[in-house]
C-alpha cells in the first residue's frame, strides 16, 4: 500500500540558512560555450539572406532580434552580417560568394532596384525574454519602438497581438541516412498510415525524408508542413484531408517525430494518434545503433488528472499571466475569472514574469494556480511548487462536480480553443471540447445555488486526504446577497462590528484573501505587532496626536525646541 506524504500546512522555507551565506557554492563545471560558427554556417543556420529580403520587403526600419539564451553567443555575428547586408557595406572577408545547395532551400529572388535603395534600418538585440523563449517578446520590442521582431530558435508560433514576426528556426544538421534507416526498421509494412513530422529546427528536412521513403516503396506517408495554427489537430502542422473533414480519423495514423517534442505536444497528441515514435537528435544518441523510442503519455495524463481532482476543493485560485503578447490572452483571463466566480470561488490575478517556485510560494493563501500563456509554456510541472498549477482547460474540468466530471483522456493546452465562437477554437472543438464555457458555467452554478439554502449543501471532502473541507465556495451568491442586505441596512461609510465566524469583507464583498490575512498570517506589515486598544475596547482611546520633527536632516527641530525658542 502506497501512502502519500502528509500535506504541508505552511509554505516551504525558501531562504538560505545563515550558516551558508558565505559558503562557496561550487557546482558542476559548466559546459563550454558553443564554438563559434563559420561565416557560411552563420548564413545557413540563421538564414541571413531570407531575413534581409523580408525586412526590405516590409520596409521596416527598427528591427528587434530576439535570441534564446543558448544562441546568444552567435548574436554579435548575426547582427554584423544583417547590418552589413541591410546597409550594403560589401561582403565580409569570409562571406560565401555563392550559395550552397543547402542554403538555396529558402533563398529568395534577387532584390529589385527598389529594395536596393538605402534605408536607415537599425537593429536591436533582445537578450533576455520577459517570459518563455518560445514566445515573441513584444514588450521588450516595444521598449525600443521596434517595427518587427526576428525570432530565432524554436517557437510556439502563437498568434501575436501587435507586431509582425519573422521566424528563423535555426536549422540544425541531420543525418538523413540514419533517419531513413531507423524508419525502415521501425515500419516494415509499406502500407501503414504514417505522419512524418519534425521539430521546427529539423522541419526543413521532412520533405527530403518523405521523398526518399516514397522512393523506397512507402505508399501512405503524409509529409507535414508548418502552419501558424496551434489549434490544428496537430498543433502548427498540416493534417491529411481525411482528418480535416473528421478529426477523429487522426487516431488511425501513427506519428514518426524527428527530435524530442515538447511535453505539451506529447500530451496533446497522446489520445489523437495511434502511436508516437521519436527519433533522437541529441549528441549522445547519434552513435549507432539509433533506435526510435515509443512514447507513452498515459502516466503523465494520469498525473494531470490527479492534479485537477486535487484542487476541486480549493476555495482561492491564483491566475498567473505568463504572456503579454499572445493574441486573446485578456479574453481568456476574463473567461477564467468568470468560471471561478460562477463556481462560488475567489480568484486573484498575478503578473510575475518568469514563473518559479519562490515567487508563487509568497502567496500561501492561494489553493491552486492557473497559468495563462502560450500552448507550450502553460504546461508546468508543479512537483517543485507548493500548490498545483493547472491550464485553463484543466481548470474547467476541476470546477465540474465530482459526479459530473468525466475524464475522456483528451487534453489541450491551447486556450484559444476554449474561447467560444473564435476562429482559432473551431478547428479542434470536436477533439478537445471544454467542460463548460463562461455562460454555461454561470448558468449551471446559478441553478445549483437556486436550489440550495444555507446548510442544505452536502459536505465536501478532499479526495486525496479524505479530510472535510469547510469552505470550498466562499463567494457563493447567498453569501454575497447576505453581505449586500447588511450593507443596505446601514449607512455607507459607517463602522459595524464584525460577528464571530463571519468571513472578512471589503466593500461589503466577501474577501477570502483578507480573511486569510486576518486569521492565518503571523506578520501583517509594519506595526502589526502592536495591539490597538480601541479595536477591542470601545471605552479606550488611542494616544493623542503630537507634532513630530521638522526641518533638515542635519538639524531637526521638535515641538519642544520650537516652544523654548
Amino acid at each position: 500500500m502506497i501512502r502519500e506524504a502528509p500535506e504541508a500546512s505552511v509554505a516551504p522555507v525558501l531562504s538560505t540558512p545563515a550558516a551558508y551565506i558565505f559558503a562557496d557554492d561550487v557546482g558542476p563545471e559548466k559546459p563550454p560555450r558553443q564554438s563559434r560558427l563559420s561565416s557560411e554556417q552563420i548564413h545557413l543556420r540563421y538564414e541571413i539572406d531570407r531575413t534581409v529580403a523580408e525586412i526590405k520587403r516590409g520596409r521596416w526600419k527598427r528591427i528587434a532580434l530576439q535570441f534564446p539564451d543558448e544562441l546568444l553567443s552567435d548574436a554579435p555575428a548575426v547582427f554584423e552580417y544583417l547590418d552589413r547586408q541591410l546597409h550594403r557595406k560589401g561582403p565580409g572577408p569570409e562571406e560565401p560568394k555563392q550559395p550552397t545547395e543547402q542554403s538555396s532551400i529558402n533563398t529568395t529572388e534577387k532584390p529589385s532596384s527598389t529594395m536596393q535603395e538605402s534605408y536607415p534600418e537599425k537593429l536591436f538585440i533582445l537578450g533576455d525574454t520577459s517570459y518563455g523563449a518560445c514566445c515573441v517578446d513584444e514588450i521588450a520590442a516595444e521598449h525600443v519602438n521596434a517595427d518587427v521582431v526576428v525570432h530565432y530558435g524554436r517557437a510556439c508560433l502563437s498568434p501575436t497581438a501587435r507586431l509582425p514576426v519573422i521566424h528563423v528556426f535555426t536549422r540544425q544538421p541531420l543525418n538523413l541516412a540514419r533517419v531513413v534507416e531507423t524508419f525502415e526498421l521501425l515500419y516494415p509494412d509499406h502500407d501503414q498510415s504514417i505522419i512524418l513530422m519534425a521539430d521546427l529546427m529539423y522541419a526543413i528536412y521532412v520533405p527530403d525524408v518523405g521523398n526518399i521513403l516514397s522512393g523506397h516503396g512507402y505508399r501512405s506517408i503524409f509529409i507535414t508542413d508548418i502552419v501558424h495554427n496551434p489549434s490544428s489537430p496537430i498543433p502548427n502542422r498540416t493534417v491529411p484531408e481525411s482528418v480535416s473533414a473528421d478529426a477523429t480519423q487522426l487516431q488511425e495514423w501513427q506519428l514518426f517525430h524527428i527530435s524530442d517534442p515538447p511535453a505539451s505536444l506529447l500530451l496533446t497528441l497522446a489520445s489523437r494518434v495511434s502511436t508516437i515514435h521519436v527519433f533522437p537528435t541529441t549528441a549522445g544518441s547519434l552513435t549507432p545503433p539509433i533506435v526510435a523510442s515509443h512514447v507513452s503519455s498515459s502516466v503523465a495524463l494520469r498525473r494531470r488528472y490527479a492534479l485537477l481532482t486535487s484542487v476541486s476543493t480549493a476555495s482561492i485560485f491564483g491566475i498567473l499571466i505568463n504572456t503579454l503578447s499572445v493574441k486573446n490572452y485578456i479574453r481568456i483571463v476574463e473567461h477564467v475569472k468568470t468560471c471561478i466566480s460562477a463556481a462560488g470561488k475567489k480568484s486573484y490575478t498575478f503578473v510575475v514574469g518568469k514563473i518559479n517556485a519562490a515567487k508563487v510560494a509568497n502567496f500561501s493563501e492561494i489553493g491552486a494556480w492557473v497559468v495563462v500563456g502560450c500552448w507550450e509554456s502553460s504546461l508546468i510541472d508543479s512537483k517543485d511548487f507548493w500548490r498545483p498549477i493547472l491550464t485553463p482547460f484543466e481548470l474547467e474540468l476541476a470546477l465540474v462536480g465530482d459526479e459530473a466530471r468525466v475524464w475522456t483522456g483528451q487534453w489541450s493546452s491551447n486556450f484559444q480553443s476554449l474561447l467560444k465562437g473564435t476562429e482559432e477554437g473551431s478547428s479542434n472543438a470536436a477533439m478537445a471540447k471544454p467542460a463548460l464555457h463562461s455562460e454555461e458555467c454561470a448558468a449551471t452554478v446559478a441553478e445549483e445555488d437556486a436550489g440550495s439554502e444555507g446548510e442544505s449543501d452536502p459536505p465536501e471532502f478532499d479526495l486525496r486526504t479524505g479530510r472535510y473541507v469547510s469552505q470550498t465556495k466562499p463567494m457563493q451568491k447567498r453569501l454575497q446577497g447576505h453581505g449586500q442586505r447588511q450593507g443596505h441596512q446601514r449607512q455607507e461609510g459607517s463602522l459595524v462590528r464584525r460577528n464571530k465566524g463571519e468571513v472578512a469583507t471589503i466593500g461589503n464583498q466577501v474577501s477570502p484573501g483578507a480573511e486569510f490575512l486576518r486569521s492565518s498570517r503571523t506578520w501583517k506589515g509594519l506595526g502589526s505587532d502592536v495591539d490597538i486598544g480601541y479595536e477591542f475596547d470601545e471605552s479606550s482611546y488611542g494616544a493623542p496626536i503630537e507634532e513630530g520633527r521638522s526641518g533638515l536632516a542635519k538639524g531637526y527641530t521638535t515641538a519642544e525646541t520650537s516652544t523654548r525658542a
